[in-house]
């Protein structure tokens, strides 16, 4: 049977807290990804991958809409996710798709497919109870503070959990049935995100005296932003304080085995494909929902603006093999992969009345007159925890600005100080980008109209919270 190139199948591979710069398609010299660099080779790698909101329901919901967080409304990771929302799952299945989810999505509320047909594995984030901010009421959350982070050689039930989504997905690409109609399978790894235990095979292939450490210039801690004084108080560090170089090496050395355990599961997945016969015919991607601090700026974890926390990986390999090798550097988001999936499959073109995309198809930077033609912007927004209004980044070309509403903003110069340690913002030689990047912020966010919905949502949530997820009671 030919390939139908009209509808092709789509392959979503996500893991979660996957920072780009810890993987060796992206240039480390420790964190091997030879599968990454595999799929790499057959098709693109974004090099300035954006989230569109630096924790994980936000930025997934997002990427199932194709909206920004200001549009949805899934604020932080306690909103329930509407059951009338239209995701990708919904539009791809009025194509004629079978559409399928392994593992991780991570939707709040009774609705656990919003448009897949079936769930081949359990989601273990996906019923579990969520808590919200108050910004009425700000405080940091005291239950994860610590000196030092649970890591090294061991065992956790998420590492279960993606044992048993990749040997879904492999049954589902097997199957026989898949060369009946296109498909679209997104599978959902919760590695290499805390807990940072790691198969001993893994773990075992770090040597701890070759781990790198962060880079932190002395004063540097101290000088930081207070968004980011209030995420380090909150996991128990504050001024200079730090994680020991002893414990860092460890974390390390964790997170990286978690990512070789997740790239070897990322070979297996396609080397099904080739197996099949799928993988002419098949949009394969590899991205995660955002990024993970290990260290800089004396952060673990997400939930700030900072590089690592923010930027994501993205490699899409398209059908055919189009494009494959190429290296875009180029601001991309998330949401264009959403945009990409509705483009590829032709259901760009049906669409609800009023419905709107916020990302770009990834296939116009295949020529060179699209990488001229693309508006070299991205955008990503921020609600959730440590956040007392809304925050927000703008990047243009390798200028990004930082915007914490009703605090002083950053402006940093990426190409000049890729570590983000100076801040630009009140520097009269960068005075005109400064103004430039808040003049065109402010004029597609509203940080006043959005904190008034904002606050909305989490009185409103804290009035029916006892009902709000009863279901997971029962």
């Amino acid at each position: 049977m030919s390939a139908d190139l009209s509808k092709p199948n789509v392959l979503v591979i996500m893991t979660d807290q996957q920072a780009p710069q810890f993987s060796s398609v992206y240039g480390h010299r420790l964190a091997r990804t030879p599968n990454l660099e595999r799929l790499g080779s057959e098709g693109v790698v974004f090099e300035n991958a954006y989230t569109p909101c630096p924790v994980c329901v936000p930025a997934r919901m997002s990427y199932m809409t194709g909206t920004e967080v200001q549009r949805n409304e899934m604020w932080d990771n306690g909103v329930p996710f509407p059951e009338d929302a239209v995701t990708w799952a919904h539009s791809l299945k009025r194509q004629g798709y079978d559409v399928a989810l392994s593992g991780k999505i991570h939707f709040r509320g009774h609705d656990q497919l919003h448009g897949f047909d079936e769930q081949l594995a359990y989601d273990i984030n996906g019923r579990n109870k969520p808590a919200f901010p108050n910004w009425n009421n700000p405080h940091p959350d005291p239950s994860c503070r610590r000196d030092s982070w649970p890591c090294g050689p061991g065992h956790s039930k998420e590492i279960d959990a993606d044992n048993a989504v990749e040997e879904a997905a492999l049954r589902y690409l097997r199957d026989p049935l898949r060369t009946a109609n296109p498909w679209a399978l997104h599978v959902g790894f919760v590695c290499p995100h805390n807990p940072f235990f790691a198969p001993d095979e893994y773990y075992d292939r770090f040597a701890l005296e070759e781990i790198d450490l962060p880079e932190i210039p002395p004063g540097h801690l101290a000088e930081i932003h207070p968004f980011n004084q209030r995420n380090r108080a909150a996991r128990g560090f504050g001024g200079e304080s730090r994680i020991s170089d002893e414990n860092m090496r460890r974390l390390r050395a964790s997170y990286y085995a978690l990512i070789r355990f997740i790239d070897d599961k990322l070979g297996r997945l396609l080397d099904a494909l080739e197996e099949t016969g799928q993988r002419e015919n098949t949009l394969v991607v590899f991205t995660s929902d955002h990024g993970e601090m290990m260290g800089e700026h004396g952060m673990v974890l997400k939930c700030s603006m900072y590089e690592h926390s923010v930027r994501i990986p993205l490699v899409v390999a398209f059908p055919s093999k189009k494009g494959a090798g190429l290296r875009v550097d180029r601001n991309v988001n998330l949401l264009d992969l959403t945009a990409t999936i509705l483009g590829q499959s032709g259901a760009d073109n049906d669409l609800p009345s009023g419905a709107r995309q916020d990302g770009r198809d990834l296939g116009s930077l295949l020529t060179p007159a699209g990488l001229e033609a693309w508006d070299n912007a991205t955008f990503s927004e921020y609600y959730a925890d440590f956040s007392w209004s809304p925050t927000a980044m703008l990047k243009r070309d390798h200028y990004k600005l930082n915007w914490y509403h009703g605090e002083r903003p950053e402006l940093f110069d990426l190409k000049r100080d890729p570590g983000e340690f100076e801040d630009l913002s009140r520097n009269s030689e960068y005075e005109e980008i400064f103004v430039q990047l808040r003049r065109e912020l402010l004029a597609r966010w509203d940080p006043d109209e959005i904190g008034r919905r904002v606050i909305r949502s989490q009185e409103q949530r804290s009035f029916i919270k006892p009902y709000l997820f009863k279901y997971l009671d029962s």
